[in-house]
């Protein structure tokens, strides 16, 4: 498994950039899910369905960005992103990116 970084440098390592690397993931929501948010809103509180949701997608989209920076031949990833947005009514797309890097 690849180290990630949130930031731009390591501190103590020297290496040299590979290039950007990125995962993505559209997850859409699931009607047991959209029924029970819907009645929760009403109450409020946490969606655990849908945060549920987002972290699986979110997890499934970062995998998917450390399979693209090891056929790179990389040793890390920094400067990790992650952004989302609605791609669809009830759909939402995950992304995450970052710089691979190879140590020197």
């Amino acid at each position: 498994m690849l180290p990630l970084y949130n930031t731009e440098n390591i501190p103590g390592q020297k290496y040299e950039l590979i290039g950007l690397v990125k995962g993505s993931m559209i997850q859409s929501k699931h009607l047991g899910r959209d029924i029970g948010s819907a009645l929760k809103s009403l109450v409020g509180g946490e969606l655990r369905g849908y945060s549920e949701m987002l972290n699986e997608a979110r997890a499934i989209a970062t995998k998917r960005m450390m399979e693209e920076a090891e056929k790179l031949h990389a040793d890390a990833v920094v400067n990790l992103r992650y952004t989302t947005s609605a791609v669809m009514q009830g759909a939402a797309e995950i992304l995450v990116y970052g710089t691979a890097v190879k140590f020197v």
